[in-house]
């Protein structure tokens, strides 16, 4: 050991590698030929890839392929990894060998490294604990990085996105209930059209993300069927008989997943087709919000000289020339992530083509962006909810000023005018700046019982 550095070995030779690292030499390869993003694989990928070396250390230790010893070892190492130790040993970056065997590389040395100190005092090195020969035993990162990645997207959709979006959905509820009474103007093609009520509105909003959340909810049967088993090309070679339903047994039953191995292992190594329409079922949610959040932005716009139908939490201020200016910061914040979510998917879909014969060459890409989307919607879906929808208002004043100004009303006198005598009761009011109910009563078409029966329900159904 000289300068803070030891040698590491591997089967091209010798490198120098921190003293303080757990990772040996083709960590430190792939550190030195690699860069070019300057991003490190998504932790959720690395903690269950930590998870996948614990189980499959306690099932060859069970059919008597890994001593006690070293089992042990490898379980507790890879253990401190799953609850979240030892971060800063995973330095890889994203853009990669395109199986990301790096990755499963870095990670078999890390655990290896762990567990020799375990056993010996010493971090690092091959003996006793071999990262390839123990740690990786059954196992290829031709079939680890897909499951991992499957893994980790099925755990967060579970236990993050889906809570987050349907939280979400609860607070629209709530708002479509406390609006229910707040008859609005509708609106097509951005000008004016009937009446409808703020509930209906924030219902529609509600049912959007309802089925949103349906549609990730399905991705649990194929993102749960994982290629663990396959090893190399699909064939299983290395791997033994029963050794992938046993690790994933022990998963599942930690995880309470029902994650199994894949019908097809060169369908779930050759292709990614389940990683390529989850991202599509992402994007698709990500439009929901996208439409959600820019609906909210123009019915808060104003405050004088907008709509103004509602208004929004006041967070910050928006200007830096403009005082007491207010802008819809997390609507616009949302509408930013769910692009960035659009564009990941064709990312996506493109890593999709990366499928060659028996193996897939942009795994560690789509890991990466996959995750990304994930994280963003789950917590783009969660600021919508917490920091703008809950504390939204309604302005009651506003709206019905509006219904009543609006030439829009004119539909209402066409059962009782017929369609070209109501055209002209709206071409009066526009044309002389009144309502329709005043242009009506000034053209002598209709009384005010006429105009209150034909008034009287606004909204079908609601009785407004």
């Amino acid at each position: 050991m000289v300068d803070g550095m030891r040698v590491e070995r591997d089967s091209l030779g010798q490198v120098r590698v921190p003293a303080s690292a757990y990772y040996g030499a083709q960590t430190q390869r792939a550190v030195d030929n690699f860069g070019l993003g300057g991003v490190t694989m998504p932790r959720e990928i690395l903690r269950v890839l930590a998870l996948i070396k614990e189980k499959a250390a306690q099932v060859h230790r069970e059919a008597g392929r890994l001593d006690p010893k070293r089992a042990d070892a490898i379980a507790q190492a890879a253990r401190e990894l799953v609850e979240g130790r030892h971060w800063d040993q995973f330095p890889v970056d994203v853009y990669q060998t395109g199986s990301g065997t790096s990755t499963n590389m870095n990670m078999n040395e890390v655990v290896a490294g762990r567990a020799n100190e375990i056993l010996t005092g010493r971090r690092g090195g091959r003996e006793p604990v071999h990262p390839n020969d123990h740690v990786n035993l059954g196992q290829s990162s031709n079939d680890v990085i897909p499951t991992s990645i499957r893994m980790a997207a099925w755990l967060t959709l579970r236990d993050r996105c889906l809570p987050a979006l349907r939280n979400l959905q609860s607070t629209l509820e709530e708002k479509a209930r406390e609006f229910a009474d707040v008859v609005k103007i509708g609106r097509t093609h951005l000008q004016d059209a009937l009446p409808v009520t703020l509930g209906q509105e924030f219902c529609g909003y509600a049912r959007q993300v309802e089925l949103g959340c349906a549609r990730l909810q399905g991705l649990e049967d194929r993102l749960c069927q994982v290629p663990l088993g396959g090893t190399a090309v699909g064939t299983g070679v290395g791997a033994p008989a029963g050794f992938a339903r046993a690790v994933l047994e022990a998963i599942r039953s930690e995880t309470n997943a029902r994650f199994r191995e894949a019908a097809d292992h060169f369908e779930a190594q050759g292709s990614q087709d389940t990683l390529v329409e989850a991202s599509g079922m992402v994007r698709t949610v990500a439009v929901s919000l996208s439409k959600i959040a820019n609906d909210i932005r123009w019915l808060a716009s104003g405050p004088r000289c907008g709509l103004g139908e509602v208004r929004l939490p006041e967070l910050q201020p928006g200007s830096s020339i403009m005082p007491g200016k207010v802008n819809p910061v997390i609507p616009e914040a949302v509408i930013q992530a769910c692009a960035r979510i659009l564009g990941n998917d064709q990312t996506m879909a493109l890593g999709g083509q990366g499928g060659v014969l028996e193996l897939n060459l942009m795994m560690p890409l789509m890991g990466h962006t996959l995750m990304e989307s994930l994280n963003l919607l789950t917590n783009a879906a969660g600021a919508l909810a917490e920091r703008c929808v809950a504390g939204m208002e309604a302005d009651r004043a506003r709206c019905q000023s509006m219904v009543e100004q609006s030439l829009a009303m004119a539909t209402y006198l066409v059962p009782l005018l017929g369609y070209d005598r109501a055209a002209q009761v709206a071409k009066k009011a526009h044309a002389e700046g009144i309502t329709v109910r005043e242009a009506a009563l000034a053209m002598g078409v209709a009384d005010e019982k006429d105009l209150e029966r034909a008034f009287r329900a606004l909204v079908p159904g609601t009785g407004f």
